[in-house]
């Protein structure tokens, strides 16, 4: 096993210099964003070492309660956070995204941890940094998803409604829709896997080498957990458009569109 090197608390503090040429580029490019950047900062800080501390103590008392609590944190704030981005989503599409989504993180999860790794699904080691991954993605995934569905079908109410007004049925109309925008949540994971240990080493990757884990080791965990991923934001994805489009179609065969009263 190779050293860990510590960090010391200067050692720490000294990556903060690099903002400075964040800031100056900022302010040479006139980027008004410098409060933005000061506070995202600051946040990341804060609530990173409150997650430390937490971590921290639930590693430390090993309660299948405590990994639970944090789950179901973390996918709550995932679902909170994808729904505020697609205001105008009617309650059972809300439904229907909120299911899809904790469906979805909970059983690839359960798969990851119980049979690929096989330790306990209440194991934090675990647990808590795979789902962290999985919700995280999850969340791009099915936001960009929904963006890219409200914003197709507001573009192109007119063409809507003259297939309405010529006889085509609602699931006719708003299935291309919903293909396309589910290949738009996909893409970013998918360049993302194109592009790993040639563009980039992934975040996983790199932490378990600097942690002294031999480097063959983080790969075949960083496959693992990539293809989990994967299949995490394309059925939290897909489900959330192929059951949600549906609940905008009345009993009238007419299509009501996301925001529209």
């Amino acid at each position: 096993m190779r050293e860990i090197v510590e960090l010391g608390i200067m050692q720490f503090s000294a990556v903060y210099l690099l903002l400075i040429v964040v800031l100056a580029i900022m302010k040479h490019a006139k980027i008004n964003q410098t409060k933005l950047l000061i506070v995202a900062s600051f946040r990341m800080t804060i609530q990173l070492i409150l997650a430390g501390l937490i971590l921290t103590y639930i590693f430390d008392n090993q309660n299948p309660l405590f990994t639970v609590c944090y789950l179901l944190a973390m996918i709550g704030f995932t679902i909170k956070r994808t729904l505020s981005k697609t205001p105008g989503l009617n309650k059972k599409f809300k439904i229907v995204v909120t299911a899809s989504i904790a469906f979805s993180g909970l059983s690839t999860l359960a798969f990851f941890v119980i049979g690929i790794v096989g330790q306990n699904l209440f194991n934090p080691q675990y647990a808590i940094p795979i789902a962290g991954m999985i919700m995280g993605n999850t969340m791009t995934g099915v936001t960009l998803a929904l963006k890219s569905f409200s914003d197709s079908l507001k573009s192109q109410r007119a063409k809507i409604d003259s297939l309405l007004n010529l006889g085509a049925t609602p699931q006719k109309i708003l299935l291309p829709y919903v293909n396309n925008a589910l290949e738009t949540a996909l893409l970013p994971t998918l360049n993302s896997m194109v592009g790993m240990g040639i563009v980039s080493l992934p975040g996983m990757m790199t932490g378990q080498i600097l942690s002294g884990t031999l480097p063959m080791t983080a790969i075949m965990y960083q496959i693992a957990i990539m293809i989990v991923i994967c299949t995490t934001v394309c059925l939290s994805s897909f489900s959330s458009l192929h059951f949600g489009y549906q609940t905008l179609i009345n009993s009238r065969n007419q299509i009501k569109l996301i925001g529209e009263e």
